[in-house]
């Protein structure tokens, strides 16, 4: 495993808070993250490590996909334009920011082939082909592809890209109105799992009308908190209604004879929730990941020479041992570097928990071990070390959610007048009366966006507050922010 440039005791020391910018970019490189070498704008070479954590938060999102009922699929990446063009709300909105095959190098197509920023579309193509009767629905599908988008914002890594290297969409069809709004409950109920199982506190928002996806009736948002204060939208959930099913044709034979079209929904989360992962639990030594994602669970450094072989193979029968019990476990037996360097470096590495092993614990038949939030170490016998390290992990979970709530709440300012939090890096919580002119004022007032009415929140918001828009008392709470 690749050790980087540095040979210094303390491999990372950045102020996440002070400078975020460069915490993060420093600590994707450094923790070997990714690269971002690659010479395309957006575009990003995935290194093993950071794709084994995001391979990890793609098993939950699957898991909780496959349990309720959803079933993977591929479709194509490329688009026809008179397909990709039958939804005109849909073409409008994505058209600017999509990617054109026109030809090869050597030939020019009839047809332009258009590069899939999200599948609807293609999709969609096929169900009208696939569904007929009410036999056929619920239909619930998801794939994991790349998406491609050409962002005009700034890019980020991870954050905001040109290609999305990991984007889970789940999409579905069904015979009636009460049938889809059922499937969007499900879908946001999906999603706080997966979010609490990340240990990311997070705003669920109702988008404003005039920010909704192209071609939806309406959608939510997961948003939560970066450490520059701006917002990082993490997902979303959207009810189509019937305009895809429309401009589609997909129609099915309902069980009272009469033809029908389908109720659609879609949502779908990318890489965006593993930067928020790093960016939210990380700290001023570097990662921080929670056990469930970490790529190693456990790093295991010897505390040995290199006669000291016997002291080795108990480490390699330590590693085993938690392997077969389905703990990712690595044993760092460099030479080349100390013990006390390789602390700081796994810590950097966003390990959550070091077993040390010596000469005592190999006479013992222990195990002392360390987790990264505390300076505290427990010697167990080696029996003890699965349950011990799950108790561990249980609490470190409750740390690491706990140290994420304390930073939202750090970074949101819930006032009746916004105007007081402009100049702060933050996220701003304010009553208002949903209209778009009361949006265009409260963005005067703070240079910031509406991202949407709040409807789910860590924070314990008033009942009602009075909005600066017409002075009047609302029950409703807009969520201000800065997005990535």
């Amino acid at each position: 495993m690749s050790r980087g440039s540095t040979s210094s005791k303390y491999l990372f020391n950045i102020d996440k808070y002070g400078d975020f910018p460069k915490w993060y970019q420093e600590i994707l490189k450094l923790a070997e993250i990714i690269d971002i070498r690659y010479p395309v704008k957006g575009m990003y070479v995935w290194q093993p490590y950071g794709y084994k954590a995001l391979r990890n938060v793609q098993k939950i999102m699957i898991e909780l996909l496959e349990s309720t009922g959803h079933h993977e699929a591929y479709f194509p990446t490329l688009i026809p334009e008179s397909v990709f063009s039958k939804e005109k709300e849909f073409l409008e909105g994505f058209g600017g920011e999509t990617y054109v095959v026109e030809g090869t190098k050597t030939k020019k197509f009839a047809e332009k082939l258009y590069v899939r920023p999200t599948s609807e579309t293609v999709m969609y193509y096929m169900w009208s082909l696939w569904i007929k009767g009410r036999k056929d629905l619920p239909l619930k599908m998801y794939q994991v592809v790349n998406v491609f988008r050409y962002e005009t914002k700034a890019t980020h890594p991870i954050l905001r890209v040109r290609e999305i290297a990991s984007f889970i969409e789940a999409h579905t069809a069904h015979a009636t109105r009460e049938e889809a709004e059922q499937q969007v409950k499900e879908a946001i109920d999906i999603y706080k799992k997966f979010y609490n199982r990340l240990l990311i506190p997070y705003f669920i928002v109702l988008t404003p009308p005039w920010d909704t996806f192209s071609g939806a009736e309406y959608n939510y948002d997961f948003v939560t908190a970066m450490p520059d204060g701006k917002a990082l939208e993490l997902g979303s959930v959207i009810n189509l209604g019937q305009k895809f099913a429309k401009a589609f044709e997909i129609i099915f034979t309902d069980i009272d004879g009469r033809k029908k079209y389908v109720y659609q929904t879609c949502y779908g989360i990318s890489e965006r929730s593993l930067g928020a992962v790093i960016a939210v639990h990380g700290d001023n030594k570097g990662l921080f990941f929670p056990p469930e994602i970490a790529p190693i669970q456990v790093v295991i450094v010897p505390i040995a020479r290199p006669s000291d072989k016997d002291i080795l193979n108990y480490a390699y029968k330590v590693s085993n041992y938690l392997k077969e019990n389905g703990i990712r476990a690595f044993v760092d037996d460099d030479m080349e570097h100390t013990p006390g360097w390789k602390y700081y470096y796994w810590d950097m590495k966003g390990v959550p928990t070091r077993i040390e092993i010596g000469k005592r614990e190999l006479t013992n038949k222990t195990t002392t071990i360390a987790r990264r939030d505390r300076r505290e170490k427990v010697t167990i016998r080696l029996e003890e070390t699965i349950t011990t390290l799950r108790k561990i992990w249980q609490s470190i979970e409750e740390y690491l959610y706990q140290k994420a709530l304390d930073h939202l709440k750090k970074k949101t300012i819930v006032t009746e007048d916004p105007s007081e939090a402009a100049e702060k890096k933050v996220l701003i919580v304010t009553p208002w009366d949903e209209t778009e002119e009361c949006a265009q004022e409260l963005e005067e007032l703070t240079g910031r966006g509406v991202i949407g009415t709040i409807v789910g929140s860590p924070i314990k918001l008033p009942s009602k507050g009075k909005s600066v828009c017409g002075d009047k008392e609302s029950t409703k709470w807009a969520l201000l922010g800065v997005t990535y």
